[in-house]
């Protein structure tokens, strides 16, 4: 899915209505369409909802929609936040449609929202480009005040669609409905809890402008995924499955080097040599018979580097801690690797406290980082659209691939391209859990995959198997292991 600016939407709803053609309120009417076609099945019929509209074109779709549903047997209660006087052209005209069909009130700051069931919000769309104030935000925070559950037309209501929006009141939407194409504030911590569960519906914009439509973002989604996805060959052996090189583990944490390791083995590598130190010797061995080891000479910490032409990847980083001569370690396996490295956790830590390792980094090197590592990396942001555009100049400067890991993991190439993860959920949020997604992206590589290409495949793989694991074991219980154990039915997913 393409992530579009707020003058890119606007530009092709302004397409569609001239090239369909389309009369503007007719889109409109299409648009509402839609949102019902989405609601109905999920929130029952007994429910007591207002639509809550402004006066612009994001009010007029609310009214369109409150008769649509109201016509359907739903029960209705239109607030009005505005002057309708000043009201854009498509609003008036719904405003009359509706009329005489749906009760319809002025809003004025006594008015309680707590009777409601559910709120549909449509005070303001994705156009917004200055804060919310005076009624709007006053009606704002009575939604927001409100025990009902709040879905917003197309963005929550003062929350702009690809900036910071300082000051104002912002709607804390419940579930968020997009037309066509999510927006990129959905995928940012900061604007992404004003949004929470969001669905996109296609409302008939002109696929072939938003094809042909520039932009940087995109977000992954089923079909995308699955034509990265190869299917093996029959006489295949695991030569052809790849040959990688996991460098892990120090004393009290072989956990990392046996989560990672096997995660590497589930996500299909051919063949596996753990480099650690000498004491995860008989943890290895037990937790991870599959593997191979090859011993560093140091009892409890990565102190040697080991020889590397057979491998077709490293991976480094889980468990290793911050050691002098690991950090020694490190820097040889970078200077002596002529192809794309995996580097994680504390390797990443290493390479804050050593700079000039950077620029020695081979091209297209996957660093998977998580906020707290990138911050050490890169330097501070004063808020998350800044940290996107420094995660993509960091990318360009160094030649590598970052993945940020977050809610939406952002996995920004070289050259600029900026993607966003569509799975996973809370319950990853738990040790060991990016020791798993640093395996699976190491054997993708190892198996012959892009690095893009396994970034890609790994956050998505990694998210669905937490999916996965979570219809079973709810996002209170999930642990790194059962991410591993899911693996499997992640894949036959994507093969399906």
């Amino acid at each position: 899915m393409k992530v579009l600016r707020a003058e890119q939407i606007r530009a092709a709803d302004q397409y569609t209505i001239k090239n369909e053609p389309i009369k503007s309120i007719d889109l409109m009417e299409r648009a509402a369409e839609a949102f019902v076609l989405w609601f109905i099945g999920r929130y029952p019929i007994t429910s007591s909802i207002a639509a809550v509209c402004g006066t612009g074109n994001n009010g007029g779709d609310g009214l369109a929609i409150a008769r649509i549903l109201t016509s359907k047997g739903f029960n209705f209660q239109i607030i009005i936040v505005g002057d309708t006087k000043k009201s854009s052209k498509d609003f008036s005209i719904n405003l009359k449609r509706v009329t005489g069909e749906v009760p319809i009130l002025d809003f004025h700051p006594d008015l309680s929202f707590r009777s409601y069931d559910i709120i549909i919000d449509g005070i303001f769309g994705s156009g917004l480009n200055k804060p919310a104030t005076g009624d709007h935000a006053k009606a704002i925070q009575k939604m927001n005040e409100a025990k009902a559950e709040i879905i917003a037309i197309d963005i929550p209501s003062g929350l702009a669609c690809d900036s910071k929006m300082e000051g104002g009141a912002i709607a804390k939407a419940n579930t968020t409905v997009s037309f066509q194409v999510p927006k990129l504030s959905f995928f940012l911590p900061e604007t992404g809890n004003y949004v929470n569960d969001w669905h996109v519906v296609d409302i008939g914009l002109n696929e072939k402008f938003i094809l042909e439509t520039d932009s940087p973002y995109q977000a992954l989604d089923p079909s995308f995924i699955r034509s990265k996805l190869e299917k093996r060959p029959k006489f295949f052996h695991k030569g052809d499955a790849g040959r990688a090189l996991l460098v892990s583990g120090s004393l009290g944490k072989m956990g990392a080097a046996v989560l990672a390791s096997r995660a590497c083995l589930k996500a299909g590598i051919g063949l596996l040599t753990v480099h650690c130190p000498k004491s995860g010797n008989s943890i290895l061995q037990t937790a991870v018979p599959e593997a191979m080891l090859d011993l560093d000479s140091a009892d409890n910490f990565i102190s040697e580097t080991k020889s590397i032409e057979s491998y077709d990847i490293i991976g480094i980083g889980p468990g290793i801690g911050m050691h002098e001569p690991t950090d020694d370690a490190l820097r040889r396996y970078i200077e002596i690797a002529k192809k794309p490295m995996v580097i994680d956790a504390d390797g990443l830590n290493i390479l804050a406290e050593n700079p000039e390792f950077l620029p020695l980094l081979p091209a297209n090197s996957i660093l998977t980082p998580h906020p707290g590592e990138f911050q050490r990396l890169a330097g501070p942001w004063s808020d998350d659209f800044e940290r996107l555009s420094i995660q993509g100049y960091f990318s360009k400067k160094n030649n590598v691939i970052v993945v940020l890991k977050n809610a939406h993991t952002s996995i920004t190439a070289p050259d600029g391209r900026v993607y966003f993860n569509t799975t996973g959920n809370p319950g990853m949020a738990t040790a060991g859990a990016g020791d798993v997604l640093t395996g699976i992206i190491t054997a993708l590589v190892g198996q012959g995959y892009s690095p893009l290409n396994s970034a890609l495949l790994g956050v998505y793989l990694h998210g669905l198997s937490g999916d996965l694991a979570k219809k079973t074991l709810t996002d209170f219980s999930i642990v790194a292991t059962d991410l591993i154990d899911h693996l499997p039915m992640a894949f036959k997913a994507l093969n399906t």
